[in-house]
């Protein structure tokens, strides 16, 4: 294992000797240390709700957005639709306005689109350029691809100084995480990418991963070509409508869930290092007419499961991990084929759209009878889904929606409505209904419970820019379960309500407020023979942040609360606080970048955890958990060597003050403190 650190670790270093010196173009200069748009992106997310799925997938498609940026002087509809952040007004707004008054000369002229408020034109600023050319581009020919394309090669490596149970006895591999990408470009038209990815106990060159990574992530995406707008071949990513029967990408937090219910069909690449949540084989959209345009796609993998005694599955798994020989017993046992369609038609703020795939397994899923919150999952072998989608987009009001049933005829439904009332004053009103008996396999969309299924509810927020110095963001959330959920064995509801304010009296300071408070419900037994009762929990947090940025220099200080209350039937309430100090620090000088963060944190125990952002390595959003007593630090150091060359390492390390071990099973580190190193390199060519 020393013997394989020193090589990868020699390699990863030794690239300089292979750099090649060529003149970047304008496009291929992004300045991944700065990052500009990671606060902005920070406030659109909910980071509260964290754990939902897709977070790191989001990152990575703004990252490789951000390295690619759209043209607007050349940019179609399709291409817009890539702005996810932009809401159905702005985004129309936009178009119109390409449309009329193209070319641009500059970013400037976006301040003439009354829709867009400062965050949106500064994300637009970071993911977009304008181009001196005018002239309608055509699609490259082989010899323009092959001559002017862009390969890009990144290596990362996180070495733990310290031992898991599972390092010393269980875990099948060494305790290093490590992964690798290529990726080739040329402009936005044609992408290839190769991803490797090993987690830390899998093992590599051996047992079940005799070609070395556990997981391999490959495609060639090719978009632009004639009549066909997408062509997608290996790993791909769908997202068609608003996502209640098909998307396997990623979904928005409530604070930016405006902007993600707009009806949208995408391909995408799949370059994650996740092994859930993508489809494999081929997709295609392609242009019948002027406005109609059609999607076909097939998709044929292997999934994780975990079997019955019969051979039937019982849980379709989505971790990924094969570091046990349980866990490899599980790898890849269970075959899912997939195939559907889509057609679109849209002209004039109209948009509607249809919807139908058919997926079946080799093995019967048959998920555990006993567990009452399973009775309405996916049962059987083969699942059908089809849905209607519709949207109409005013230059005061959009509204938009979709219908999806599934094989049994049951209902999922959710319909937006978002109100311009003026330029810095929007309102946003959505209604969904989820069917304790709907299921589909690829579905994601907004919901409070992070599930299409079983939920009824209406959401109503508000954006208000009094000032141009001053934004107000607010919202409300009630949801009703009508079936138990996994950890609520009855009938429940939830109430969710946030309020954020972002100051920025000049360009150098930004201050932010925001509160929030959950009510829900939760199973609580008095003892083990009670009958489970539900409990009403109570949930406050807080957060205030003042950061400061000028030139090479930006600090930023931030102040977490939360306080919990769990009050169950006759009995007295039980209570948890916490509250974390963080301060944050960047400089930038000559090829070095630094960055460093330190917080203090303490919590009386998990229900009132705690998140902070944490610059990391690229590719990566780093945003831990912290619950208990103690401190966290880390340190970052990038150097861009060349404009082809960048390294970045950084060293972290958190400090428990309050235990002796830190987690359990053959996770546990039997220590009160952990570093890891992280390693990465970053080659142009």
């Amino acid at each position: 294992m020393i013997r394989f650190l020193c090589i990868y670790i020699l390699l990863i270093l030794g690239m300089p000797c292979l750099a090649q010196q060529t003149k970047e173009s304008k496009l291929q200069t992004t300045d991944y240390s700065s990052k500009v748009w990671t606060p902005l992106f920070e406030q659109l997310c909910d980071y509260d709700d964290i754990e939902e799925r897709g977070i790191e997938d989001m990152f990575e498609q703004l990252c490789e957005l951000e390295d690619a940026p759209i043209d607007l002087n050349t940019a179609t509809e399709e291409d817009l639709q890539r702005l996810f952040f932009l809401s159905a007004k702005q985004r129309e707004d936009l178009t119109e306005y390409l449309d009329r008054y193209r070319p641009l000369r500059s970013m400037g002229e976006l301040a003439l689109v009354e829709s867009l408020d400062p965050l949106r034109k500064e994300l637009i600023e970071s993911f977009c350029y304008i181009s001196e050319a005018t002239e309608k581009r055509q699609f490259p020919t082989l010899k323009q691809i092959a001559k002017h394309g862009k390969n890009e090669l990144v290596a990362a490596m996180q070495v733990p100084l310290y031992e898991r149970e599972g390092d010393r006895n269980g875990y099948l591999g060494y305790k290093y995480k490590h992964w690798f990408r290529y990726s080739f470009k040329y402009g936005d038209y044609v992408k290839a990418g190769l991803t490797g990815a090993q987690d830390a106990g899998e093992p590599f060159f051996s047992n079940c991963n005799r070609w070395g990574y556990d997981h391999y992530a490959y495609y060639v995406l090719v978009r632009k070509l004639g009549r066909f707008k997408s062509i997608a071949l290996g790993q791909y990513k769908l997202r068609l409508g608003l996502g209640l029967a098909m998307n396997t990408g990623f979904t928005l937090g409530k604070t930016a869930v405006a902007t993600m219910s707009i009806p949208t069909n995408a391909i995408a690449a799949n370059s994650s290092r996740s092994e859930a949540y993508y489809l494999q084989g081929a997709a295609a959209t392609v242009g019948i007419t002027k406005h109609l345009d059609a999607t076909a796609f097939v998709s044929y993998r292997k999934t994780d499961a975990t079997l019955n005694d019969d051979g039937t599955v019982k849980t379709l798994l989505r971790t990924g991990y094969h570091r046990t020989q349980s866990e490899i017993e599980r790898r890849h046992n269970t075959s899912q084929l997939t195939t559907g369609g889509n057609i679109n038609w849209q002209a004039h703020g109209i948009r509607i759209g249809a919807t139908a795939f058919y997926t079946t397994f080799d093995r019967e899923l048959k998920p555990n009878e006993k567990q009452v919150y399973q009775k309405y999952a996916p049962r059987g072998k083969a699942f059908c889904n089809a849905s209607l989608y519709y949207a109409y987009t005013h230059h005061r009001f959009a509204f938009s929606g979709e219908t999806a049933i599934n094989g049994e005829a049951a209902l999922a439904t959710l319909n937006t409505i978002t109100f311009q009332a003026c330029s810095n004053l929007q309102l946003t009103v959505i209604q969904r209904y989820y069917s304790y008996r709907y299921h589909s396999l690829f579905s994601a969309a907004f919901s409070d419970g992070g599930r299409i299924q079983n939920e009824n509810g209406v959401y109503a927020a508000v954006a208000w820019q009094p000032h141009k110095k001053l934004a107000l963001t607010a919202y409300t959330d009630y949801a009703y379960h009508a079936w138990p959920r996994y950890r609520v064995s009855a009938a429940s509801h939830s109430w969710d309500n946030m309020l954020q304010t972002r100051y920025q009296p000049n360009h150098k300071w930004t201050l932010t407020a925001r509160y929030r408070l959950r009510l829900s419900q939760q199973d609580y037994k008095e003892s083990d023979n009670a009958k489970a009762l539900l409990a009403d929990k109570n949930e406050h947090r807080a957060r205030l942040s003042a950061a400061y940025q000028s030139g090479a220099w930006s600090t930023k200080t931030q102040i977490d609360a939360a306080y919990t209350s769990v009050a169950p039937p006759h009995s007295d309430p039980t209570e948890s606080k916490g509250w974390m100090i963080a301060q944050t620090a960047a400089m930038r000088l000559g090829i070095f970048t630094l960055a460093a963060n330190a917080g203090y944190f303490h919590t009386d125990n998990y229900q009132s955890r705690l998140y902070t952002y944490e610059r990391s390595t690229l590719y990566n959003f780093t945003f831990p958990v912290f619950f208990g007593e103690g401190m966290r630090g880390a340190i970052l150091l990038r150097a861009d060597i060349t404009p082809n060359l960048t390294v970045i390492g950084k060293a972290g390390t958190t400090k428990y003050f309050d235990r002796n071990h830190i987690s359990s099973s053959l996770q546990q580190i039997d220590k009160s403190h952990k570093t890891d190193i992280d390693l990465q390199v970053k080659w142009k060519f």
